[in-house]
């Protein structure tokens, strides 16, 4: 295994990084929808709106770039591109139900 980067793992920071704008942006404008801001005659409201849409842009661009950095730990790169030709709920190869002299037999 080499030890040189990819295009597609420099393009995994990208991906992460526009997942977690689009939901921002998403979650800004249902805000700025729920508030009122694209009716007429806003003023006051409007701006206010206007505020508490980009406070709730950025938690949530903060909030989902955290959650799916943590998920990513959780993955061992050296596993995914490992095959699995087994059920991987058994902790013993031998449990699984198809595996040679192994499983659980019922009288």
């Amino acid at each position: 295994m080499t030890d040189k980067l990819t295009r597609r793992d420099l393009l995994k920071p990208v991906q992460l990084l526009g997942l977690a704008f689009a939901a921002a942006i998403f979650a800004g404008f249902v805000t700025l929808m729920s508030m009122g801001f694209f009716q007429q005659g806003g003023g006051e409201q409007a701006s206010r709106a206007l505020v508490v849409g980009a406070i709730v842009a950025g938690v949530t661009f903060i909030v989902t770039l955290l959650i799916l950095s943590l998920l990513l730990l959780a993955v061992d790169p050296a596993t995914v591109q490992k095959p699995v030709d087994r059920p991987v709920l058994y902790d013993d190869p031998a449990d699984a139900p198809d595996a040679p002299g192994g499983g659980s037999t019922t009288p």
